[in-house]
């Protein structure tokens, strides 16, 4: 997956300050993935946030699952600090 596939986050830094967001709304991923986080289902999501569609809460997933691909690639002099 890469960003490009995502194309329903949006960054603007007039919007949010920047946060990433849906399709250019006042809706950040966070608020999205915080809600799933507390087993919100999603059609309620979905009922409180009308403008939102079943895709936008999917990609959401996806921006969260490629950000967690994240790597920590430590060097070898910090290491020897510990």
């Amino acid at each position: 997956m890469t960003l490009k596939q995502l194309d329903r986050i949006t960054f603007n830094s007039k919007i949010m300050a920047g946060q990433a967001c849906i399709r250019g709304m006042r809706i950040p991923v966070s608020l999205i993935l915080n809600l799933l986080a507390n087993e919100k289902p999603i059609e309620e999501i979905l009922e409180e946030y009308p403008d939102l569609e079943r895709e936008d809460i999917h990609q959401c997933l996806l921006y969260a699952s490629w950000l967690a691909r994240e790597q920590v690639h430590y060097f070898e002099l910090i290491e020897q600090w510990r």
